[in-house]
């Protein structure tokens, strides 16, 4: 019997989104040092609304298999929908991780945000801090 799900493991052997867009709207990095997982995501923004979505991760298939299912679920929806996506979201959307495996979904959930937050930023739209993690002063994450 195998760890992982099926759609874990397709998303994992046919990951959706990757790559990079070179003239993204906002692009956000994240990592873990325990575990030495790198996810970074691009976004071209039109209209409020995330028109594509990319990524690069660095990591084991649970890292790649999250970003590639949370590229899909943002996917042309407004920022502020796609701010609402939870790590617990993206675990459900793949039939489950083993518990071990869950800080991927987390990251995947802090590159997108990133990604948003560096946008609102380079574009200086004002935004809610709060809403955004903070890995700077995280025990278990770090920007990259």
């Amino acid at each position: 019997m195998s760890l992982y799900s099926e759609k874990v493991m397709d998303h994992f052997t046919n990951p959706r989104n990757v790559g990079e867009i070179p003239d993204a709207d906002g692009v956000g990095e994240v990592g873990n040092v325990k575990c030495g997982d790198i996810m970074k995501f691009f976004l071209k923004i039109k209209e409020n609304r995330i028109e594509d979505v990319k990524f690069q991760t660095f990591g084991c298939g649970a890292a790649i298999a999250t970003s590639s299912i949370a590229t899909e679920m943002v996917k042309g929806k407004s920022l502020e929908e796609a701010m609402t996506l939870t790590n617990r979201e993206v675990v459900e959307a793949l039939g489950g991780l083993p518990a071990p495996k869950i800080h991927c979904s987390v990251l995947a959930e802090e590159a997108l945000k990133a990604a948003i937050q560096n946008y609102y930023e380079r574009n200086n739209i004002p935004y809610d801090k709060s809403l955004f993690p903070n890995c700077a002063e995280c025990e278990t994450c770090r920007m990259v």
